[in-house]
């Protein structure tokens, strides 16, 4: 969950939320450099180290072979004293690699790379850490229908074989700490963005002494929901803040239009057509909803977005006219994706915990799919069925059904090994529906030592909004381990709305 989609964040925003921090942990100075290799990026003004470590596959079967992990570490600008800390983001998906954005990543503020490095690692299967190819593409997984979907993770399990137990959060968190031990990095600094944030903590779990602090943005837990409700549920409630915020809809009708416009899409679902065809059926429009059209809100507070035209969308569509709902899937489908779409259904359908018995086969996971969701929804999930909103998740709902699976793999919501009782940080955007308030508010109660924090008028994630209030109240944070100020969190703005007109 979540790239984007969970979360369409690029890797700028690693720029902008980096910029904030001012301070850090202390580091050993790395390991001098090496040769370096021809992918190397070029960073003006800072030096970068890159190589590579060999690790397995999967651990403890050599016939497997092993993947290369990259990496690149951008050195601070005053070299004669060892580095204040080493800041290590991940950016989301899974899937999404960072080497490649190395730029961005570090168009920071002059104060943080003058003392501080900068780690960025391409998860393995991603970027230049032995990409992951098993058929899958990424235009089709995300615009295309349920059916296409469920051949693509069906096909790309099917060409994998044994080799997909090489790819679960549990390896990529070894491999990252492989990294840090080849240069002789005491301890990091995690910096997790969506996926990242379950993927950070994996790592805490599985080296806690080698974790100084942790920023967790656009958070959720490993043991999430499986239906996903608090995701439907802020759905509507994403509707009635934006209505009530702007003053130019009503947050009730908007949540009602959305349920008259899904169960029409239901039994009718519409073509849209445009760059790219799509079929817009109840589970479609909610994954544009709760996916592409949260993210990235408050980035542009007065510019108009996805989000801020649906209310209007609605009304039109519930009404019978369809042409801002068009408009509104345009909007949200003009983006290209940028996960390693292989990487990130391997990574999901391994860790993410199903509504079926992995053991079953697939006429029987099927069955207890649906008896689950009969059971855990039976009047649906927030404005949507039951049926369409598990249509709607990209990594959930039955999205894994034909996935092979990894026998006896211990996923992350199995595991009961306590956090490390380190300074964390966790935001979420109050807008956002992938990882909403009530994911966050989870992720913060794992953690003996964890500020949540609620960002208004921002979506998926919060350090996107301009004004520098979220990343200055990162750097009060990773500056001094405590609860950051949060004076200006009521001066972010609304988001601009189109009037619902009659």
């Amino acid at each position: 969950m979540r790239g984007v989609v969970r979360s369409s964040i690029g890797l700028m925003l690693t720029a902008s939320i980096l910029g904030g921090l001012l301070t850090g942990c202390g580091s050993d100075q790395p390991s001098s450099p090496t040769a370096q290799p021809e992918w190397c990026p070029t960073v003006a003004g800072h030096g970068v180290e890159c190589g590579t470590v060999q690790r397995p596959l999967v651990q403890d079967k050599p016939e497997f072979g092993t993947v290369d992990v990259s990496y690149a570490l951008v050195r601070r600008t005053n070299t004669d004293a060892p580095a204040a800390g080493t800041i290590t983001p991940n950016p989301g998906g899974p899937g999404v690699p960072l080497i490649s954005h190395a730029a961005e990543a570090v168009a920071l503020s002059e104060g943080l790379l003058n003392d501080h490095d900068l780690l960025l690692i391409d998860p393995r299967g991603t970027g230049l850490s032995s990409p992951l190819d098993c058929g899958a593409d990424e235009q089709e997984y995300q615009l295309g229908t349920r059916e296409q979907n469920l051949q693509t993770v069906a096909r790309c399990g099917e060409q994998l074989g044994p080799k997909a137990a090489g790819y679960t959060s549990a390896a990529t968190a070894d491999d990252f700490d492989a990294v840090r031990a080849q240069l002789g990095i005491p301890k990091l600094v995690l910096y997790g963005i969506s996926y990242g944030t379950y993927l950070m903590p994996v790592y805490a779990q599985r080296h806690p002494d080698r974790v100084q602090s942790m920023v967790l943005t656009g958070a959720y837990p490993a043991d999430f929901d499986r239906t996903q409700r608090p995701n439907a549920e802020a759905v509507s409630l994403t509707l009635q803040r934006i209505c009530a915020r702007s003053q130019v809809c009503d947050g009730d009708a908007a949540v009602a239009n959305l349920r008259t416009v899904a169960e029409r899409l239901r039994t009718t679902p519409i073509t849209v057509d445009g760059p790219h065809s799509v079929l817009l059926t109840e589970g479609k429009l909610g994954n544009l909803i709760f996916e592409a059209a949260t993210s990235n809100v408050g980035a542009q507070p007065a510019t108009l977005t996805p989000l801020g035209m649906l209310p209007a969308a609605l009304h039109a569509a519930a009404r019978g006219d369809d042409a801002g709902l068009r408009a509104f899937v345009t909007a949200t489908t003009s983006e290209p994706a940028y996960e390693k779409i292989d990487a990130y259904i391997a990574v999901a359908c391994n860790d993410y915990a199903q509504l079926w018995s992995l053991d079953a086969a697939v006429p029987q996971r099927e069955q207890q799919y649906h008896e689950a969701l009969t059971r855990l929804a039976p009047n649906g999930l927030g404005a949507f069925s039951a049926e369409g909103w598990g249509a709607a998740q990209r990594d959930g709902g039955d999205a894994c059904i034909r996935w092979p699976g990894v026998r006896q793999h211990e996923r992350p919501d199995q595991v009961r090994t306590p956090m490390p009782d380190v300074p964390v940080l966790v935001l979420s955007g109050d807008l956002d529906a992938i990882t909403p308030d009530a994911n966050g508010k989870l992720v913060a109660a794992k953690f003996p030592r964890a500020t949540f924090i609620s960002v208004p008028n921002t979506g998926h994630v919060p350090d996107l909004e301009p004004s520098g209030c979220v990343v200055g109240m990162v750097g009060e944070f990773v500056r001094t381990g405590a609860a950051p100020k949060t004076d200006c969190v009521p001066t972010i703005p609304p988001i601009a709305v189109t009037p619902v007109t009659n």
